[in-house]
């Protein structure tokens, strides 16, 4: 949209009890400075104000942010268009002009405005995508949160079981599944669990779906020869004891929870459009699959590239010079869960392909850390994916080896040995 259809230019410098506005109206010259609160009914009664101060022509808004309550509050307005920016962005125009590093809630509501109207081209609007991804996109960010919330507490049960009852620990390779809540629960002890007879625990076991007979004899094996408690001092037991029967309970019920979270992924993930595309990329599984989904979005000329995407999402590096001095380094702005979706499903494919696992090789044979073989192996699954998201094409690994043996790729020749 032309910057003349817009009959006011708004900044917000957002926070949680107050919004800071800056106002310019391009038919008076004047400008306007001025707070509204927080809370739900302060936005729309200032949305209101600014509807019957306008009517329905177009306001251009300005803000530090891309997603949370006052983005969600204001995208109900079909009269406002807006722009989010990077708070980084605003901070080093802000300094760029103010060596003094001075800093006010007004000053960068001004900020806002000025650099809508003098880059306004280089600024994105902000274009919601359907309900449906955007929700998708909230359940699996939340899923990945949970997912280490489980890892926290599974290491402080750990750490806490290793205190008075490390024995436990040998005997189940995942800590974080209910049989392994539900065991410590009746055996909360040494003790508890040998005075318990072979067919109690058998019956334990079968109960809760590990009825492998070998996994049982071998529980069985190690329980009857664990040996001594570590300690029966009743100052570490107790207390230790009601610390992993709190972190179980709640260890417990997250994992019903993630059970459902997961459902729901799954159900809304295959009910949209491209979802076989990404489920049958080799390593993608239930859980990545969907996220992967969420990082291309639905609008496909939202990248003209696949180096756009990688830099957006902070898999390209950075490359810098100064005079005779050139440097390389990764992106120190992008969106990091977007980054980790494409670095874990690269760690995920090396698994499921031959190409990918080759190309891993030969760059930890380069001397790359880990970390970095994985970006360069999620640098090059992007252009890969990105072409084959563009054309609407599934990914076909016959195919894309086809491809590199005509390049005359080195990948092809480690494939042979």
């Amino acid at each position: 949209m032309s910057k003349k259809q817009y009959v006011a230019y708004i900044g917000i410098d957002w926070a949680d009890r107050k919004h800071d506005i800056h106002l310019y109206d391009p038919a008076t010259g004047q400008t306007e400075n001025y707070c509204i609160g927080a809370q739900p009914q302060d936005i729309q009664n200032w949305v209101t104000r600014l509807q019957q101060r306008y009517g329905n022509a177009i306001v251009a808004v300005c803000t530090e942010q891309k997603r949370g309550p006052l983005i969600y509050a204001l995208c109900q307005s079909e009269n406002l268009v807006l722009y989010p920016i990077t708070p980084r962005t605003v901070a080093n125009y802000r300094k760029a002009f103010q060596p003094s590093r001075a800093k006010s809630d007004r000053v960068d509501a001004r900020i806002l405005v000025e650099l809508l109207l003098k880059h306004g081209d280089k600024l994105p609007v902000w274009k919601p995508e359907s309900a449906e991804l955007r929700a998708l996109r909230q359940w699996v960010e939340s899923r990945r949160m949970l997912v280490g919330e489980k890892v926290r507490l599974t290491n402080r049960i750990t750490a806490a079981l290793k205190n008075y009852y490390p024995q436990v620990l040998d005997w189940f390779e995942d800590k974080d599944t209910r049989v392994f809540c539900n065991f410590v629960e009746c055996y909360p002890t040494l003790q508890a669990a040998q005075a318990a007879t072979a067919e109690d625990l058998t019956q334990f076991f079968r109960t809760h779906h590990a009825a492998r007979r070998s996994a049982i004899t071998r529980r069985l094996k190690q329980i009857a020869t664990a040996g001594i408690a570590l300690t029966e001092d009743p100052a570490i037991v107790e207390p230790m004891q009601w610390l992993v029967a709190t972190l179980i309970g709640q260890l417990k019920l997250l994992l019903v929870r993630l059970l459902e979270l997961e459902a729901k992924i799954e159900a809304l993930f295959s009910s949209l459009a491209d979802a076989a595309l990404f489920s049958a990329l080799p390593g993608a599984g239930p859980h990545l699959a969907p996220r992967l989904r969420v990082a291309f979005g639905q609008d496909r000329n939202r990248f003209g590239s696949a180096q756009a995407m990688q830099s957006y999402c902070g898999i390209a590096p950075v490359r810098e010079s100064s005079g005779k001095k050139n440097w390389v380094h990764w992106r120190w702005s992008c969106p990091i869960f977007l980054r980790q979706t494409f670095v874990e499903w690269a760690n995920q494919s090396r698994h499921h392909c031959a190409w990918a696992r080759t190309y891993y090789r030969m760059q930890r044979a380069k001397g790359n850390s880990h970390p970095a073989a994985m970006r360069a192996l999620a640098f090059k699954w992007i252009r890969i994916l990105f072409r084959c998201w563009k054309n609407r094409e599934a990914y076909d690994e016959a195919k894309y080896i086809a491809a590199l043996q005509r390049e005359g790729s080195p990948i092809v020749e480690h494939l042979k040995t």
